[in-house]
Formats: structure tokens, sequence, C-alpha cells
């Protein structure tokens, strides 16, 4: 066994790039090497007395190197012919159908879909009832499990389709429990895979057979009996989505829903509730069970069947919310919390009204599981109808209960700060008048001082490590201080200073080792919590303690490991955020500032730190603005060599061009030393073309071509000058390259991929050119239908920016036009 593991981790790694690396050291040794390997490993395929098979797994690591280019043309067939021969004994059949599955897992579809109904076959065979061997079956229902993405044509054809459906559905009768369950993971990944198929299943045997799993005493059948309904719900979700989608567009869908989920309500909700009052007086976290699936269940199919669950579900609610026994207590206040996103607002107003005042009182309930779920309901309320909670009679009774829940255990703390979480931002917009920023006063002022205290408390408690609470006490602080109204002024400066005060006890304290990983996390909250006060702030306050907070940020930039990514992010975020109120005030800080800037622009390693201090050279660039020359030779030159260095993550390369934008439009016609080499490299940047069958890809794409119509805005807008109809000669150096431009955006306006915000980017580079260069643009536009399909994309659009943008821009060609 050990040695079948170390070759096995010879030859295969997690790491993407170590496998690929360990697949091309295998393929380089020698055909001799590899074939005595290989025969040998087949030789030993069976002989093991333990599963999983080490020998099995060794096979499959071995065929993702040596399948995909076109070696060891034979292993399937072998594989397949130990399963299917008579004279096979369990052990070689169990192993066989472990490489199968282990095979199917890891390797492309496309690369064995010619043997897939060769390796069908066998699977079907090792499932089938008349198996003797319940190993057998078990190997052969998880090799199926991993088969299932590509027996699409099989699942196509009806008699193939029915063979498969039958012997799942018949594996799920088995009397080992271990079969049953892969048997019922099949069936929630059939019918993730092919739900439209599901229609002549469903009420023969699949709602029987789901119905009974989910009554089952063994807890991991009832897992997957919800999980298949949980599949359900998902499926029937998104497929609410794409009619909806299809009925915008005006046309049919292409699939319908069967509605499996609102014709099994009245089956299903009473079987979920009784499992929802199964919980566990001590909960776990990280233990997944019946009890806590239920629940979920229950709230994806809220969001499905909308006001139809409520009759459902309201019954076993009003009976057991005031119920003697605490399980049936908290079961119906978390099936209260569960069906609070589905259904229609006039229905869920009539509710929360009801029930507001029965979970306030249950906030303070004897049982910890109880108060834990009450607060979740009430940020669940919170979050769904923020304004009815804010208006209720009972506000300040709720308050009252929620401050007293920051003190309670950790897991009741915890959801007590996420209502605070919704409720601040609640209480925030319904506050606000007109365009102001801030509110005068707000339903949270009265308690707003002891708000902040308790949750301050909260990120010193010793058992802050559970429930999360730590984290969701900085969150919680974050947004109260982001959604604070005037009156609470006073509490953000003493707030400030205390976070302050912390940040530099973590840089002047002594820390083990083991303490290390703590005091990061910690420094990353205080610098977050950091960024949300200092916005808070009125400018001549920050200027008294802006040189403090510099000291200490640029300490710990000084002291922080390269590849300690996280810290030094979130420092750079808070320079940024300092930057930003600051304005020019910052430019003392630049000669210290800047060797830190410029190392985290070259951390092309952790690339969410490059990505951060690329975002603060934006920061910088409309903040000094024309004193931002005195830096720009190297900024320029540090942002340059990031675009063409190939270690860096590529999503870091669209943020990099945008920030060249920012520079150009900030120091004006001075670009112009620069302007030569960031349009080239625009220029390629513009061109790249990706897989259009990837959706990530594609993404990228649409991303970098923003960032490159910005950064063009950018130059164009920076050369020509801020004056809207007086132009500055520097932006002639742009005009050898408008053809291109234009030619871009053409192609953009053609591609059937571009988005909104493509479009909104391109009208307002076409109405810059149109106003730097005037009449010389009508040759240029001509058969250009691309641009044309632009501007009345945008003029169609319904994005309010994207519309006026074309508008202007359409305005803007008129004129230049006009005789």
């Amino acid at each position: 066994m050990a040695a079948g593991l170390q070759l096995k981790n010879y030859l295969t790694s997690k790491d993407d790039t170590l496998k690929t690396d360990f697949q091309q050291r295998w393929l380089s040794a020698g055909d001799q090497i590899r074939l005595q390997v290989k025969s040998n490993i087949l030789q030993t395929l069976g002989t093991e007395q333990f599963h999983p098979s080490s020998a099995a797994q060794v096979i499959a690591a071995i065929a993702c190197a040596e399948l995909p280019v076109g070696q060891w043309p034979d292993l399937i067939s072998s594989l397949v012919g130990f399963i299917t021969v008579t004279t096979s004994d369990e052990n070689l059949k169990e192993a066989s159908l472990e490489a199968l599955g282990y095979i199917c897992e890891e390797i492309s579809p496309q690369i064995i879909s010619g043997q897939a109904n060769t390796i069908l076959t066998a699977i079907i065979l090792g499932m089938r009832r008349e198996e003797l061997s319940n190993s057998v079956r078990l190997s052969a229902c998880r090799a199926l499990l991993n088969s299932l993405d590509f027996t699409k044509a099989n699942f196509d054809t009806e008699q193939e389709r029915h063979v498969i459906m039958q012997v799942i559905c018949e594996a799920t009768q088995s009397q080992d429990i271990r079969v049953r369950v892969a048997a019922l993971q099949n069936l929630v990944k059939v019918m993730s895979l092919y739900y439209h198929y599901m229609e002549q299943y469903m009420a023969p045997a699949l709602f029987a057979i789901t119905i009974d799993a989910m009554k089952s005493e063994s807890e991991d059948i009832s897992l997957q009996g919800i999980e298949f309904w949980s599949t359900v719900c998902d499926e029937e979700d998104s497929l609410s989505y794409e009619i909806d989608e299809a009925s915008r567009q005006g046309r049919s869908p292409s699939r319908v829903s069967k509605h499996y989920v609102r014709g099994a309500l009245q089956y299903l909700v009473p079987i979920l509730q009784e499992l929802m009052t199964r919980q566990e007086e001590v909960d776990d976290d990280d233990e997944w069970n019946p009890c806590k699936a239920a629940g979920v269940c229950i709230m994806l199919m809220a969001n499905v069947a909308e006001n139809d669950i409520v009759d459902k579900v309201m019954p076993f609610i009003d009976a057991n919310i005031k119920s003697e026994d605490w399980r049936y207590r908290e079961a119906a206040v978390m099936c209260l919390g569960s069906i609070l996103d589905g259904p229609d607002e006039e229905t869920l107003t009539n509710i929360v009204k009801q029930a507001l005042a029965i979970i306030i009182v249950l906030l303070s309930d004897s049982m910890i599981p109880v108060r834990d779920t009450a607060a979740w309901t009430i940020g669940r309320m919170c979050e769904e109808l923020p304004e009815v909670v804010i208006q209720h009679s009972a506000l300040q009774n709720l308050l009252h209960a929620l401050l007293i829940g920051l003190s309670s255990v950790s897991r009741v703390a915890t959801n007590t700060c996420w209502a605070f979480i919704s409720l601040s931002e609640a209480a925030f917009n319904i506050a606000l008048l007109g365009d102001e920023d801030d509110p005068e006063s707000y339903a949270l002022s009265e308690v707003y001082e002891e708000l902040v205290s308790k949750l301050l408390e909260c990120t010193e408690r010793n058992e802050t490590a559970v429930s999360n609470l730590k984290s969701a006490a900085y969150e919680t602080l974050i947004e109260v201080v982001r959604y604070c109204a005037k009156d609470c002024y006073e509490t953000i400066g003493k707030t400030t200073l205390h976070i302050l005060e912390k940040l530099q006890h973590s840089i002047h304290s002594n820390f083990s080792v083991t303490d290390k990983s703590n005091l990061n996390s910690t420094q990353s909250y205080l610098c977050a919590t950091l960024q949300s006060l200092l916005r808070k702030l009125n400018k001549n306050d920050i200027l008294k303690l802006s040189d403090t907070i510099m000291q200490s940020l640029l300490y710990i930039l000084q002291t922080s490991a390269v590849d300690n990514g996280s810290i030094q992010e979130d420092v750079i975020l808070t320079v940024g955020t300092l930057i930003e109120v600051l304005h020019s005030d910052f430019s003392k800080y630049m000669d210290s500032f800047k060797p830190c800037l410029l190392a985290g622009l070259q951390n092309y390693r952790e690339y969410h730190v490059c990505i951060a201090s690329v975002g603060v050279v934006g920061d910088l660039s409309r903040a000094l603005g024309e004193d931002l020359l005195l830096y720009c030779d190297d900024l320029i030159k540090f942002l340059l060599a990031g675009l063409t260095e190939v270690s860096l993550f590529r999503d870091a390369k669209p943020h990099i061009i945008s920030a060249l934008g920012d520079i150009a439009l900030a120091i004006g016609p001075n670009f112009k030393n620069y302007i030569e080499t960031v349009l080239q490299l625009l220029s390629q940047a513009s061109q790249l073309e990706v897989d259009r069958k990837d959706f990530t890809l594609v993404e990228y794409l649409n991303e970098l071509r923003d960032s490159c119509l910005d950064a063009y805005t950018g130059v164009i807008q920076g050369l020509k000058g801020p004056h809207p109809v007086e132009v500055n000669q520097e932006v002639q150096l742009v005009w050898p390259h408008v053809p291109f431009i234009l030619a871009f955006i053409d192609y953009i306006g053609k591609d059937p991929v571009h988005t909104d915000s493509n479009i909104c980017s391109c009208c307002g580079i076409l109405g810059d050119l149109s106003i730097s260069f005037g009449n010389n643009m009508t040759q240029l536009l001509k058969d250009k239908p691309g641009i044309e399909k632009v501007l009345i994309d945008g003029r169609n659009s319904e994005t309010p920016k994207t519309k006026l943008y074309a508008n202007w821009a359409t305005n803007s060609f008129r004129k230049i036009n006009q005789p």
C-alpha cells in the first residue's frame, strides 16, 4: 500500500501546476520503464485486501497523464474486461470499478467520450441487484456518480435512460446503507444534470424513493433524500430565471419547469418540519445533519413556491412557536426565518408584523438554541422587510433585546451582530432626506454609543474564535459606522481613537509565532474598521490623526513579510482611504510611502497586494492631480512592467490599464512623454481573444476591454484638457491612433458577447473623439456598422448612464456632420 501511495504522489498533485509537471515527468520516462510499471500495477489490481485500492489510484494517475496524449489505449477495455468476465473475483471487480471511477472523476470527458458506452455498460453490470457483492455494487455506484457528466448521449436515448434509471432506483432499495446512500447520490446528480428527462420517473419512482429516504433513521440516507429535493429547488429556481429572461427578450424558453416542488409541498413540508425538531442542544457548526439540511430545504422551497408555501408552514409555526418543548419552539422559529425570502411583500409584511413581538420575547428564551435562531430570524426580517421592522411599535423593545443578545453566548451574539447590520442600514436609508449624505438622526441614535461599545467588547471576548464572533463583530462595527447619523459623530471620534490605539498596541506588543496568525487577522480587521471610520470624520479631525495613522501603517508595511499578502493588502487599502479623504494634503507622506507602494506594485506573487497598490495609484491620481508628475516616471515604469509580467495573475492587468488612464487624466498634457509606449500596449491588450465557450474567460475579456476603453478615455481627456470646447494641441498626439481606436469600438459593437459597460465606455470615447477632432472624424466613421450598433444599443440601454453617454455621442456626431 505504501509503495502504491508513493507512486501515486509521484504522478499527481492537487496543485494543477505541479500535477502537469509530474505528468510531463512521467511521460518523459522511457517507454520500457512505463510499460513495466503499468504491467505490474495491472497485475497488482485486485490483490489488495483493503479499499480504496492504491493500485486503482495509481492506474488513474497514469491514465490522466497518458490517455490525453493517445497512450495506453487498451486500459479502459482491460478494466472493463476485469469487471465483465465471469471468472473475476470480488476484489478484482471492486478495484477495477474504483479505477474507472477515479479516471472518470479526474479526466476530461472528451478524452474518453468514445468509450463512454463501454464504461457505462461495465458500471451498470456492477450495480445490478443480481450482483451478490455489496462492495462491488458500492464501487459501481461511486463510479457511475463520477461518469454521469459524460453520459448525456445515453440519457438522450430513452431505452438506455430507462436502464440507467432502473438500476439506480433498484440500488436505492439495497439493504446495505452504503449502497443506498451512493445510489441516492446518483439520483441527486441525475436530477441536477437531466431534470428535463425526469417527468416519467418522478411519480412512479423518484417521489416515493426520496420521501422514504427523508424519513429514514439513518442520517446519511435522510440527508440524501433532502438533498434530492434541494436540488429540485435549485433547478426550478434557475428555470424561473431562464423563463423570465426569455420573456424579456420576447422568445420561448428553451426549457420549462415541471413545478415538482409546488406539487409536492403538502407531502414534503411536514416531513421537513419534523426533521427540524431533531436538534442537538450543543450545536457543532461543522456538523451537517438532517435538521440543518431540512431548514435549508424549506428556504429553497420558499424561493420556488413563493406564496404557496405559506399555508403549508404556518400551522406548524402557530402551533409550536410557544411550545413547552424547546425543540419545537426552535423549529417553529427556524421555519419562520426560512420562508422570509420567497412570498410577496404584502404576505411577508403581515407575517412579520404578527410575529415580531413573539420573536423579541424569544431572544430572552432560557434555551440557547432558541435565542440563537430568534436572533438569526430577526436578522432575516431586517434584511427582507427593514421598513416594517424599523417602523414597528416594538422597535425599542427589539433594540434592547438585541443589545442584551450581544452579551450572550458567542453563537447568539454572532447572529445578533448580523441582525444589527441589516437594522442599521435600514434605519439609515429610511432617515435619509433628499440628496444629503447622512441623516441628522436615525432610529439607532439613542443606543448608538452602547451598541458600538458592546461590539468592541465582542471583539475582545475570549471565545471570539467560536461561531466567528470576532469577524462578525468587526464586520458589524464597520457597517454600523458606515450607516450612522450625524448625531453619532462624537462616538465615531472616540471609536477612531480606540481603534488606532489597538492598532498601535498590536504593532508594539511581542507575539509568539503561534499568535502571529491571530495578530495578522486582528490588524486586518482594525485596518478595515479604520477605513470605515475615516470616511465619516471631518478632514480637519483626520489631519490631527493622520501622522500617527501613517506611521502605524508604514511600520506594518515595512516589517510584514512579503508573502503576508492579507495584511499588506488591508494596510494599502487603508492608505488609499486616507488619500481619498485628505486629497492633496496626502502629498507630505509621498516620499515615505513611495517605496512601499512600488514594492506592492512588484508583488506579483501576492497579486491581491498588487491590485490594491494599483488602486492606490488611481487614488493618488485623483487626489494629487498634476502634482503626481513628480512620481510618474517610476509609477508608469512599474505599471508597464506588471502588464508584461507573465507570472502576474491576469485579473490584475485590467486594473493596471485603468490606472494608466487615471494618471493620464491627472497630469493632462504632461502625459505626452509616455503616450507612445502606453498606446502601443493598449493596442496589444485590445486585440486579446479568448475561448468564447469559457464563461470565465469571456468575463475577463470584457473586463479587459472596459479597462482599455477607460484608459483611452483618460488619455484623450487628459491631453484634450478640461474645457468642454477648447482643446489642447497635445491631443493631436492621439490622432495617429484614432483609426485603431475606432476599429476596436467597431469590433466590440459587432461582438455578441459585449456588455452594457462596454457600450457605455465606447459611447464616452466616441463623444470625446468628436469634440477633440471634429470634422476630421467624418471620413473615419464611414462603413463602421459596429459603431452604429454601439450607439443604438446605448440609446436603448436600461442603464441611465449608458443612455446618457449614447445620446451625447450621437448628438456630437450629428453636429460634426452638419454642413
